[in-house]
């Protein structure tokens, strides 16, 4: 069986894929798309590079998974292997739907799924008319406050990723103030998408959904569930540190119904889904002590953060520095404070599964450091395990 990985650098996950692809006995065929030309026109086609021709090895695969890190890239790429006649996992259908924030959420909301109350206005903060510059960010603020009940608002780039730019407005003045400092951008191409505020107390899930073709969906029973009190924002790269999270059923079934609302009767796909708890003032008096036991993973954190920063071990023997990663994070899970976090969050979870909201979902997710050693889930398996039922039924 031949199958292909398109990418742009073979950073961990995608060396994470390659290793499994071997164990699985899989033939995974390697495509760049970064310096190359994708050449069409006249009844002609080809992808290469300034040194090699990558067209034959295209032709040759039925199934590509597409890696390339950027939302804006992964678009592309789906798009030009579409094109070309290829299978892709994940089509350029569900990237259309990741792409973008606000279109991810009305399709949860078309499908019923539970999402935070968001507003979405087409207008950017200024417009240029002539030699004067008009203001829109007083209009937008207003339009924002009206709609989500003068609250808190988050506001967030469409496009963006590891919480970039994702802001807190507590007041009018801060949120014009924020509205007036954003352009356009790759990541904000049009608008402003503001939500409200959610206080789910010190954590977020990140929820693993795959279908392979002929299959029902699944959803995998743990979450990583990534915390801290730093920031609002519990994206690690912010530097929260990461849990394991047993799924009640009520959320594993809320979250099958996500990824079929983003699938859309796609055949296959594998998706990393973003929720929340609405649970912070449920759990207010709890804050210390857990921000106590957080405290004392400090030490055994820092250990795997020391693995992650050794880039040149990395490049040199994969597997030899994965291994010191295991080892990093096995000492960090042994602790007893981790232990007691997550017993905390698994029974607030279970608590207030009800108060679940789901707000993005990720087509190429992180995983092989986070998600594969504290949740137990290697999404290279899904990953060619939906790549081998398309191949199987039509290849």
């Amino acid at each position: 069986m031949s199958l292909g990985i398109l990418y742009e650098y073979p950073d961990t996950d995608e060396e994470g894929i390659k290793i499994t692809a071997q164990d699985m006995g899989i033939d995974l065929k390697q495509i760049p798309f970064r310096k190359v030309s994708v050449l069409i026109g006249k009844g002609v086609s080809s992808l290469r590079s300034i040194g090699a021709d990558y067209s034959s090895v295209l032709k040759d695969v039925t199934v590509v998974l597409n890696r390339t890190q950027s939302k804006n890239r992964r678009l592309y790429a789906a798009s030009v292997l579409e094109a070309f006649g290829k299978h892709v996992v994940n089509s350029q259908r569900v990237e259309f739907a990741c792409f973008s924030k606000f279109r991810t959420l009305l399709d949860f909301w078309k499908h019923g799924v539970p999402i935070p109350t968001s507003v979405f206005v087409p207008c950017d903060s200024h417009d240029q008319a002539s030699t004067t510059r008009i203001h829109n960010e007083e209009a937008i603020a207003d339009l924002m406050h009206r709609d989500l009940g003068f609250k808190e608002v988050v506001l967030k780039p469409d496009a963006g990723t590891h919480g970039k730019e994702v802001r807190l407005a507590r007041d009018r003045t801060t949120l014009i103030k924020m509205i007036d400092e954003t352009e356009p951008s790759i990541i904000n191409p049009i608008g402003f998408v503001g939500q409200e505020f959610v206080d789910k107390w010190f954590y977020d899930l990140r929820i693993v959904v795959a279908k392979e073709r002929g299959k029902p969906a699944y959803c995998y029973p743990q979450a990583l569930s990534r915390g801290g009190f730093t920031d609002f924002r519990t994206n690690t790269f912010l530097g929260n540190m990461v849990f394991g999270a047993e799924l009640p059923s009520r959320i594993k079934e809320l979250s099958i119904k996500a990824g079929e609302a983003i699938g859309n009767e796609t055949e296959a796909w594998v998706l990393a889904l973003d929720a929340m708890l609405d649970i912070g003032k449920d759990h207010a008096g709890e804050s210390e002590h857990v921000r106590s036991e957080i405290e004392k993973l400090n030490v055994p954190f820092e250990k795997v953060r020391q693995v992650k920063r050794d880039n040149d071990s990395k490049r040199r023997n994969f597997r030899t520095w994965n291994g010191r990663l295991e080892e990093a994070y096995g000492a960090y899970k042994s602790t007893d404070a981790y232990e007691n976090v997550k017993n905390i969050i698994e029974e607030s979870i279970k608590s207030g599964q009800e108060q679940v909201l789901f707000h993005e979902a990720n087509s190429s997710p992180e995983f092989w450091e986070q998600t594969r050693i504290i949740a137990g889930i290697n999404i290279a398996v899904p990953l060619l395990n939906c790549a081998k039922s398309i191949h199987a039924a039509v290849g």
